[in-house]
Order: structure tokens, then C-alpha cells, then sequence
């Protein structure tokens, strides 16, 4: 597979496009389209049409489009989009390269296409959708900095009402399973024919995003916008599986199994968590040298070694409390679970492609009460705000865990990079 870095622009020509950046180019041109100046009455005026919802006052924007599997990104043109009622207009910083974006692109998951691809984003708010409940506008008022994370929670459904907001349903059947919004719409739409642009998440490797309220959380001026975006998934992802699906208790002993984004994340977090012997097991030797910089106590190469006897000779004999799957590989899947000891969890965080299926040993797992749980994500208002902490004290290192940056007209490449292994622990696109 080859995802070369060409990267076509949609229908202007250069000069008119470096126009109309220049009407967008900062928050304070948004601040026209509101009714008031400043504070909490600050609140845009309802369209006079559906079509006033998706075609700004002028403003156009660029973003990064997957079309088919298997084939280069490229750059087009968009209107900018328009937030809805508790929807958020974001000035997009910074986007993080994730396998999940991958996954799409290779085919491997089904997904809505057209779409804007890229779910973990740094930014500065520049709107608020009409009707916006005024504590959101206070919230996170005009110009505020925040990190968005890659589940939306719709903040209301049966899920999202008692916690849950990891299986919010809105986020699944709309988001998920129609590349949309919750009113069954996208907020994207090409500027040369206004036809419409699907959204994996909030779309956010472009230029301008538009996410529901509760999917935000403040980011402190002390983080950087670029190695901060890693919040919204990787970490993210990470501490969802360590606090709800692994419940890490301080001298655990854990086995992170792919030391990718997520998995090198999950490394941090077990440590910060206080696990005491953390495994990293990889078939790349330079992924594994970083896990040592990131919490790992052992590293074990999987290509020259049997993971699994080295996990339990690590643990004298046991296993561990806790393994985690972080590939989505049916090997990994298995490695994972006869990793752990008697008692213990496997948890499983990596997306695989559709279809694909894990076995287990049936009577090891009654007999020995195995547990096998899965992990999607954390739980955006409970513990994005969490993990933005972690990484304001430094207990999570957000420079170690960013091993490669790249610009926005370099996007292809990104993904070509991590497509080919080349991107040690976490990627970032810089969109500033």
C-alpha cells in the first residue's frame, strides 16, 4: 500500500485561496458573526436558512480528505463550518496521527466517505451554535484554549446520564455508524459545489472543526497546542482503559502488549497509577529503547523471543495482574490473554480490521476466571479534565511521548509514516 504524500488542492487557484484565508485568518473575524462583543450573551445569530447552518460569511478553509482506500489524502477547500445549539466552532492547532484514522483509510473499517479524517485536536474557540446553553458559553468563551476528545458525548442519552459517556449511543449510531453530527447532519461542505463532507469525529485534520461542547476541556497556557493533541486519543484512550476497564491498583503488575501511541501512553499512566512491574512487548527495538524512558521496568521483543514465556518468567511463574492489547492483531489477542495469571484481565484497546476474530481457551478461562474486557476510550467529562492534569504536573510527559511533528500539507506523509512504522511512540500534524 502506498499513501504518498500528494496532496491536491481542490478547485482555486493559489492566490484567490490566500485571499480568502486572510478574511478567516484569526478568531477576531468570527467575532462578527456574533450578537453580542464579549461575555456570555456573546451568542451567534440564528441563519435565516438550513443553508446558513454549513456556508459562512465568506470564509473558507482547508482540510484533509479521504476518499477511497488506499489512496492519498488531499487537501480541498470547505466553507467553514457552522455549530449548531452546544456545538463548538474550534480554530484547529494541532491534529494527532492515530492508527484509527489508518484503519479507515486502508479500508479496513467501514466509514462514510468522503470524509475529514482526524479525531484528537488541540485548538482556540472562535464560535458558539445558536441557543448554546449559556454555563457553555462561560465555560469556554471566545478564545478560549482547549483539547477535544475523539468520543463526543452527546451528554444526554441513557449512557451519557449515568456516566457512561464511553458508550454514548448519539456518538455510535450517528458519528460512528453515518460519519455525522447528532441531527443526522455533517457540518462539512465543499466550497467549489456544496456537497457534503463526512466527519470521522469532529474531522479534525483541518483547518476549522466543529465538536459537540461536551466532547471539550480547558487546556492550561502552560501545554503547548502541538504535543497537548495527543490528549484526546492516545492518553485518552489509555487512561480509559487503566482506570475503568483494568482498574490498576498501586503494586499491579501489568504487560502492555504494542507500544504504538496508545500503548506507550498506557505505560505512563500504569505508572502514574503506581503498577509495579510494567512489561512493554514489541517486534521494533527502537519502540521498545523509548518504553524504557516511559515507565517500562521490561521490555520483551516478540520477534525473538516467546512473549508469553518471558512475561511469566518475569513474574515468577504467574503472570500478570493486567495485559493489554494494543495492536488488534488475533495473535496479540491471544498473547493477551494467556499472559495474565489466575483472576486477571485482559484488556483489549486495538481496532482491528472488520470481521477479524480472537480466540481464547475456553476452559482456562471458566477454570481460571479470566477476565477479558474490551476498551474503547475514556469518559470525556469525567476524565479528559483528568488527563489534561496529568500532563499540567508533568506526571505525564507529553515531550517524550510525541516522537515526530509534521506540517498541515504534510498530512499524507504522516500517515504514510505511521502506515510504515516509522513513528516511534505518537505523530502529530501541526495546523496552526
Amino acid at each position: 500500500m502506498a499513501f504518498a504524500p500528494i496532496l491536491r488542492r481542490a478547485s482555486a487557484a493559489k492566490n484567490l485561496f490566500s485571499l480568502s484565508r486572510l478574511a478567516v485568518g484569526s478568531s477576531l473575524s468570527f467575532r462578527s458573526l456574533q450578537t453580542g462583543s464579549s461575555g456570555d450573551d456573546c451568542q451567534p445569530s440564528p441563519p435565516s436558512s438550513t443553508a446558513g447552518y454549513h456556508v459562512s460569511s465568506g470564509g473558507y478553509m482547508r482540510g484533509a480528505v479521504y476518499r477511497e482506500p488506499n489512496k492519498p489524502l488531499t487537501i480541498e477547500e470547505f466553507h467553514i463550518p457552522r455549530p449548531k445549539s452546544n456545538e463548538i466552532l474550534i480554530k484547529t492547532k494541532a491534529c494527532g496521527v492515530c492508527h484509527s484514522d489508518l484503519h479507515v483509510m486502508k479500508g479496513e473499517i467501514p466509514f462514510a466517505s468522503p470524509c475529514v479524517i482526524g479525531h484528537e485536536i488541540t485548538g482556540e474557540v472562535v464560535e458558539h451554535g445558536p441557543l448554546t446553553d449559556h454555563k457553555i458559553i462561560k465555560r469556554f468563551p471566545i478564545g478560549f484554549r482547549v483539547v477535544g476528545a475523539f468520543i463526543m458525548p452527546c451528554g444526554t442519552c441513557s449512557y451519557c446520564s449515568k456516566g457512561h459517556d464511553d458508550l454514548c449511543e448519539d456518538f455510535f449510531a450517528f458519528n460512528r455508524a453515518k460519519g455525522t453530527l447528532y441531527d443526522g447532519e455533517t457540518r462539512l461542505f465543499l466550497r467549489h459545489d456544496d456537497s457534503p463532507v463526512y466527519m470521522y469525529s469532529m474531522g479534525g485534520m483541518a483547518e476549522y472543526c466543529v465538536t459537540p461542547a461536551h466532547g471539550l476541556a480547558p487546556l492550561p497556557e502552560s501545554l503547548p497546542y502541538t504535543e497537548s493533541a495527543i490528549l484526546g486519543c492516545a492518553v485518552f484512550t489509555a487512561y480509559g482503559a487503566m482506570a475503568h476497564a483494568a482498574e490498576i491498583r498501586p503494586g499491579d503488575s501489568i504487560a502492555v502488549i504494542g507500544i504504538g501511541g496508545v500503548g506507550s501512553s498506557c505505560l505512563q499512566i500504569a505508572r502514574a497509577f503506581g503498577a509495579s512491574d510494567i512489561i512493554a512487548v514489541d517486534v521494533q527495538d527502537d519502540k521498545l529503547q523509548k518504553a524504557k524512558t516511559l515507565g517500562a521496568t521490561h521490555i520483551v521483543n516478540a520477534a525473538k523471543e516467546d512473549a508469553v514465556e518471558r512475561i511469566r518468567e518475569i513474574t515468577g511463574g504467574l503472570g500478570v495482574d493486567v495485559a493489554v492489547e494494543a495492536l488488534g492483531k488475533p495473535q496479540t489477542f491471544m498473547q493477551c490473554t494467556l499472559s495474565v495469571k489466575d483472576g486477571g484481565k485482559a484488556v483489549m484497546i486495538g481496532l482491528s480490521q472488520a470481521g477479524s476474530v480472537g480466540e481464547i481457551d475456553i476452559n482456562r478461562l471458566v477454570r481460571r476466571k479470566i477476565k477479558v474486557i474490551g476498551s474503547y476510550g475514556g469518559r470525556a467529562r469525567q476524565d479528559l479534565p483528568k488527563v489534561v492534569k496529568l500532563a499540567e504536573s508533568g506526571i505525564f510527559n507529553l515531550t517524550k511521548a510525541v516522537s515526530s511533528k509534521y506540517k498541515f500539507d504534510d498530512a499524507g506523509k504522516a500517515f504514510q509514516d505511521l502506515n510504515e512504522g516509522k513513528i516511534v511512540s505518537r505523530g502529530v500534524v501541526e495546523i496552526l
